[in-house]
């Protein structure tokens, strides 16, 4: 990765590394701000889903609301495998992400030879299946009542049981993610998903294989969904199906809309934002929070068709 493009984003990581770094330091001595370490590991697992929808929707132009499946199905397989089974949760998140992975294989290959609305009706009605088998298969997933009794992570004797480690842990699988797809963007399939993006058929007649690099990117995001999920089970301990349905396959597509969707960085702007005004700033607001999302994604769609990253580059 020589372009400058890359080093530019390179350079925006390490700025970012270093923002989480002292994050804690800032707000733990504010009492009234003690929490938001809490709120920043939400926004980490987010930011994992997201970016591997900003890969599939902004940088190859296929719209995907199964995103909450994939998120749901390695929360489930990591927390079915650790509370049921006695595995660790070293060994249970890899299945779950090879497992989420072949999934997405299969859901793909037929899936994304549908265009524009069709993709997303597949993606959705493969986002409602995998929400009724977590309601009912109650002997595997406790069905509408729950999985209780799921593990923390620990790294040998050290254990991640304060929402700090919590913090520094998400993170780093994060900044890893961010690494890979940044490679990934600025490489030669970076460039063919682009073209993809631009015009299927075009890129078709200069020779790319469209439908392996959307497959491999439709995974991919898959994957990073589905570690999303693992790291969220370890982390409350307790799943329930609730936490995957339609509405969060929704909200992570307005988190990506509203951030920039042809940016990972504005993936993770727009996760940060809506993450703080569900768990922060909109309480007041109770069940009527959904209305102020609407209205946030309306202006945004007028007045910033490419999402709040856009200001930085007119900046």
């Amino acid at each position: 990765m020589t372009t400058t493009a890359g080093k530019k984003d390179i350079r925006v990581l390490i700025w970012l590394v270093a923002g989480i770094a002292i994050f804690p330091a800032l707000v733990l001595n504010v009492p009234s701000f003690r929490h938001y370490v809490d709120i920043m590991v939400f926004v980490g697992i987010f930011s994992l889903v997201n970016i591997g929808l900003s890969l599939v929707m902004g940088y190859t132009g296929q719209v995907s609301l199964g995103q909450a499946a994939f998120f749901g199905l390695g929360a489930y397989v990591s927390g079915i495998l650790t509370a049921k089974f006695g595995w660790s949760p070293w060994a249970a998140i890899p299945v779950g992400v090879v497992l989420t992975g072949m999934v997405a294989f299969v859901v793909g290959v037929p899936s994304l030879k549908l265009k524009g609305h069709y993709l997303a009706m597949a993606t959705l009605g493969f986002g409602v299946i995998l929400y009724v088998v977590f309601n009912e298969e109650v002997a595997l997933t406790g069905g509408p009542s729950g999985l209780a009794d799921i593990p923390g992570i620990a790294i040998g004797p050290w254990e991640i049981d304060t929402s700090l480690k919590y913090y520094y842990l998400v993170w780093a699988f994060v900044f890893a993610v961010l690494l890979f797809s940044i490679n990934v963007i600025h490489s030669r399939v970076g460039r063919a998903l682009r073209s993809i993006h631009g015009s299927e058929i075009a890129a078709n007649a200069m020779g790319v294989p469209t439908s392996s690099y959307k497959t491999r990117i439709f995974v991919i995001s898959a994957v990073y969904a589905s570690l999303a999920g693992a790291l969220y089970t370890h982390y409350m301990t307790f799943l329930s199906p609730s936490s995957f349905d339609l509405f969060w396959s929704i909200k992570f597509l307005m988190m990506v809309v509203v951030g920039g969707m042809s940016s990972i960085w504005g993936a993770l702007l727009g996760t940060c934002l809506l993450t703080y005004l569900s768990n922060e700033w909109l309480h007041m607001f109770h069940d009527f929070d959904v209305l102020i999302y609407g209205l946030v994604l309306l202006l945004i769609i007028m007045f910033l068709p490419k999402g709040l990253v856009s200001l930085a580059r007119k900046g």
